[in-house]
């Protein structure tokens, strides 16, 4: 495994980290491990679509109105 070294951290970041790693119940090393890790972590999104249908049921939903032709089209000549 990969280490790393943090130089010059302040005196009040290193007590943060030590009372935040305290009351998840782990070591500070542990603490800045799972921070890190949630820092760089892929986020885990939709497309487009996804994000749309979530819009839509935060306001309630949406009716649309669309009249699609049912013509069909030409077949595409590949020759």
């Amino acid at each position: 495994m990969a280490a790393i070294t943090v130089r010059n951290l302040s005196d009040s970041t290193h007590r943060a980290l030590k009372s935040r790693a305290k009351s998840h119940g782990r070591s500070t090393e542990a603490e800045v491990r799972a921070i890190l890790d949630d820092a760089v972590a892929v986020q885990k999104q939709g497309g487009l679509g996804s994000r749309l249908r979530e819009i839509g049921r935060a306001v309630g939903g949406v009716d649309l109105d669309i009249d699609r032709s049912r013509q069909g089209r030409p077949p595409v000549d590949l020759t």
